[in-house]
């Protein structure tokens, strides 16, 4: 291993403010979710429900990645980050954009604000885009990790920029689009869930969990088919669902994309088999939650499909937004945030000065306590869904309000960490 190349890991203005800004999100989203819980028992296009499903994609799930991507694209690639300044920059402008585009979707104000919003989400992605395209391409050893995370980076920039383009035809009094609205945003919606964050998770768990577990797998071949069936079942439902409008068909492709997702998860599963580190740590417990969760919201589409009334499109949401990307983002951020903070103020004393470890610079009871809510509000707040029960949504959004309150206390500890000998 001694001839591989690490690069050098980016500053901390390239990576800390995302996770700091996503924490922040995270704790606003749980806010408003608990002021607004009459949104999810009605249609899914209406003002607060687009604000909080934006708020969960952009400021929380897409702003955490961004400062995760940017840290991690060194290790995978083997190379430094192309531009440290492209990377704060993007950070500026995705949060500017976030605010303008959930402040004018609060009340659908339709205008150049919230297209202003949204041009500024698609230059910070631009940003975004170049910073991995060129990261990638100074490495010239194939690896089915750095293909998956440029494919998500295009498919994460063709996503926002439907989403403009839906802003501006809210605003025109002729549409835009061949089709309705509405369907178009279906198809936008499963641009960012199949194209972004499918595969972007896809490529960095699989570099990730055989780091935390030890292990490894010798299956390449279940990657690059990850890869195949994850786009052609989405470009597939993408052009249906455009030209002929979404349709039974959709189950189709579903399938496909579930056949993606199944050899992603028996690679993994091939790690886990050959792992070295035997025990499994409780954040680690987060991620395979999350895979449970996944495979759960796909077979959950033909319900949605055939069902009457949302109460399982809600569900489906759910399941993504908060039993899956939630969810690894709750794991994740404790196996690499303190080692960020620890290589940061630490790496240079080390054999020099009794220093401590990277787990101990966050509460480590905390992150239990966090599991154990984070359990009990997925559970509560899915039955509440189910039943379409005003109470019992009440009550599980409270438990999501208190997982984020330790979250973001524990990321704040981190962040603020001061160098201690």
């Amino acid at each position: 291993m001694a001839h591989i190349h690490i690069g050098r890991a980016p500053g901390n203005k390239a990576v800390l403010p995302f996770y700091a800004t996503g924490a922040v999100a995270f704790l606003v989203l749980c806010i408003v979710m608990l002021c607004t819980p009459q949104s999810f028992t009605q249609h899914y296009f209406t003002p607060h429900l687009l604000t909080i499903v934006h708020i969960a994609a952009l400021g929380w799930g897409t702003m955490v990645i961004f400062g995760a991507a940017h840290q991690l694209l060194p290790v995978i690639c083997e190379q430094d980050l192309y531009s440290e300044k492209m990377a704060s920059a993007s950070w500026y402008t995705l949060t500017a954009g976030i605010i303008l585009l959930t402040w004018k979707f609060w009340n659908l104000d339709v205008g150049w604000m919230m297209i202003t919003g949204g041009s500024l989400i698609v230059f910070s992605v631009l940003l975004f885009v170049i910073n991995v395209w060129k990261t990638t391409q100074i490495c010239t050893r194939y690896t089915a990790q750095k293909v998956l995370i440029t494919g998500s980076a295009f498919w994460l920039l063709f996503t926002v920029s439907v989403g403009l383009l839906l802003a501006i035809n809210l605003s025109l009094t002729t549409p835009m689009f061949r089709v309705s609205h509405l369907e178009v945003l279906k198809l936008h919606a499963h641009m960012g869930i199949a194209g972004w964050f499918l595969q972007l998770i896809t490529g960095v768990s699989t570099k990730l969990v055989p780091m935390f577990l030890l292990g490894k797998s010798s299956k390449e071949y279940l990657l690059r088919n990850a890869f195949i069936f994850q786009n052609l079942g989405l470009i597939l439902f993408l052009t249906d669902g455009y030209f002929f409008a979404v349709t039974g068909r959709v189950l189709i492709y579903a399938a496909i994309v579930l056949a993606g997702i199944i050899c992603w998860l028996l690679y993994l599963y091939d790690v886990f088999r050959n792992r070295l580190r035997k025990r499994i740590e409780l954040l680690m417990k987060h991620t395979f939650l999350s895979f449970l969760s996944l495979i759960l919201a796909v077979l959950l589409i033909p319900v949605v499909y055939y069902s009457d009334g949302y109460r399982f499109t809600m569900v489906y949401g759910t399941l993504i937004f908060f039993g899956w990307i939630t969810n690894i983002i709750l794991g994740k951020t404790f196996k690499t945030l303190p080692f960020i903070i620890w290589n940061n103020q630490y790496k240079h004393l080390s054999g020099k000065a009794k220093i401590p470890l990277p787990k101990d610079l966050y509460h480590e009871k905390l992150t239990i306590w966090q599991f154990r809510l984070f359990i009990a509000a997925f559970l509560v707040f899915a039955l509440g869904l189910v039943l379409q029960h005003l109470t019992v949504i009440r009550i599980g959004l409270v438990l999501w309000l208190a997982v984020a309150v330790m979250y973001c206390l524990n990321v704040f500890k981190l962040l603020l960490h001061k160098t201690k000998i």
